[in-house]
């Protein structure tokens, strides 16, 4: 999971506080247009981070203050009920895990959500392969309605080429009580990670969603380092045959 040291976690919420300054460097905008690239802020209430939210713990539907851990977010499913983390995220937590979408500062705009059921790749499983580190979960469903019918899902998508266009990275650290975003061109760490460069993607980060400018998942934050031990570079499991294979087993066990 992502790890970040003692000094990091008392300065983390001061520097927060401002957007920093914008070089020209960072001024380089992506080719879609999605802005500044590598500067990390609050995220804005859109139709897209609304999609993505914070993992509770069992049990912590009446104080959701201070208590998540991790992000996921909703994809496109048949079912409408289907959410996408890190495999390290959901190892330990499983069923019965809680997802608050648009979670900010104590409430849940979209309400809150109870793991049913998860889905974990074999390579996670069976030797925690940081090359298996995507993991999917089932919603249970609230008052006839899932999760997708409130807040829309994201398509997710395997095989697509690292660095082709700019991704958005939308995550809750879990020393603030409302969701980061920072854009940027991942590159290769190696033929089966990525990387990319974001300041303050800290602790509870971990499960984040690379979203591209076609609104598909792209990339989970996790993979080498369980998402990297600082927070300025993180990685993610380059999406392939397992982790579309795995998406297809947790679509079709949403539909029973």
């Amino acid at each position: 999971m992502k790890r970040i040291s003692r000094i990091t976690r008392l300065v983390y919420g001061a520097v927060l506080l401002f957007v920093p300054a914008v070089t020209s460097s960072s001024l380089a905008a992506a080719d879609d247009g999605i802005g500044p690239l590598g500067v990390t802020a609050v995220a804005g209430v859109t139709a897209q981070s609304a999609r993505v939210g914070a993992l509770f713990g069992a049990g912590r539907g009446e104080s959701l203050p201070g208590g998540h851990f991790c992000t996921a977010s909703v994809v496109h499913s048949a079912r409408h009920n289907l959410i996408v983390t890190a495999a390290h995220c959901l190892g330990s937590a499983g069923e019965g895990a809680l997802f608050v979408p648009g979670y900010r500062d104590g409430r849940a705009p979209y309400g809150v959500w109870t793991v049913r059921k998860t889905f974990l790749p074999a390579g996670w499983s069976k030797g925690r392969n940081e090359d298996s580190d995507v993991a999917f979960a089932v919603l249970d469903e609230r008052d006839g309605r899932n999760v997708e019918d409130f807040v829309g899902g994201n398509r997710f998508a395997t095989r697509t080429t690292t660095g082709a266009t700019a991704v958005t990275v939308t995550g809750y650290p879990d020393s603030r009580e409302v969701p980061v975003g920072c854009s940027n061109r991942p590159v290769a760490h190696s033929a089966t990670q990525q990387r990319i460069d974001c300041p303050d993607l800290t602790g509870g980060t971990s499960g984040s969603p690379w979203v591209n400018g076609d609104g598909s998942v792209v990339g989970i934050l996790g993979g080498h380092e369980q998402g990297g031990t600082t927070a300025d570079i993180s990685y993610s499991v380059v999406l392939g045959d397992e982790a579309g294979e795995l998406y297809e087993d947790a679509a079709s066990a949403s539909d029973s």
